[in-house]
């Protein structure tokens, strides 16, 4: 049985990590915010500075919010001795960043993992997140026990890097859904149908997806509390544009997303860009 290292304990990777922990593998955490790490004091190892972490285990887990936390991150990470120690980062950030660290820790004699996920808060709650890989296969083999505490499913997509042009991809489309989604309420709305009645009528026909229906209770409610921020949407979609994400639908995208951002909807829930749409009436 390994140690096990988990650094960053925000929305996401606070029930990662707890998954981990009532699997009942030894494990240490690490949050830049410590009120984050208090409950797992009992059945943890709470460290205070990622040294002491790094030196107290074997395979690493990072969940930060972007390209400038991972890079501060590995930054302290990559000077120690990490020889022999595998890193697994499931963090949203671009293929530059992650293949020049998978780069850095292999000239140290360490191996890396990029192994972002598909899911909200929910789905890490429950442990059935979808885990996309880029690395190699005996580094995933390695992990994998690990993994699964986290997720449903582990996709290995090739190479360093590959996991986290998964990623891009399916949050380029899910923009889209959400997007489109937030147009049809307001636009159903326009001709006298219930928010309700068109929620049910998508999700019960082949345009409804787990995504429009796990926005639904929001969008009947009218509130927004983040499972995933409008902000980190907008994010991973200029992330996509410069990884060669050049289409008709992107300028769209961006365009929405960022002028949401402008009128202060980026905390809100992504779903939440509804809030921006219906100020343009």
């Amino acid at each position: 049985m390994e140690k096990i290292g988990f650094i960053g304990l925000g929305n996401m990777g606070h029930p990662m990590a707890k998954n981990i922990e009532k699997a009942g593998f030894p494990l240490s955490v690490y949050n830049r915010s410590p009120e984050k790490t208090r409950d797992f004091e009992e059945k943890s190892t709470v460290c205070t500075q990622i040294k002491e972490l790094v030196q107290n285990s074997d395979i690493i887990f990072t969940m930060l919010t972007n390209d400038n936390a991972v890079k501060a991150v590995y930054e302290e990470i990559i000077p120690l001795n990490v020889q022999g120690k595998l890193f697994v980062d499931m963090s949203t950030i671009s293929q530059e960043t992650s293949t020049k660290t998978a780069v850095a820790l292999k000239i140290k004699e360490a191996s890396f993992i990029d192994a972002p996920v598909a899911g909200s808060t929910m789905p890490a709650q429950e442990g059935t997140l979808l885990i996309m890989a880029g690395g190699e296969e005996k580094d995933l083999e390695r992990a994998m026990p690990y993994l699964l505490t986290m997720g449903k499913s582990v996709k290995h997509l090739g190479e360093n890097g590959k996991g986290i042009a998964g990623k891009l991809s399916v949050n380029y489309f899910l923009s889209a859904i959400y997007q489109g989604l937030a147009e049809t309420v307001l636009f159903s709305g326009k001709l006298g149908i219930e928010r309700s009645d068109m929620l049910e009528i998508i999700n019960e026909s082949a345009s409804g997806s787990g995504a429009t229906k796990v926005k639904t209770p929001l969008l009947v409610a009218d509130q927004y509390a983040p499972a995933f921020a409008l902000d980190l949407m907008l994010k991973d979609i200029l992330l996509a544009k410069n990884a060669g994400a050049d289409y008709p639908l992107s300028e769209a995208l961006i365009t929405t997303y960022q002028n949401a951002h402008d009128k202060g909807f980026g905390d809100s829930d992504v779903i939440g860009i509804i809030n921006y749409l219906q100020t343009l009436k």
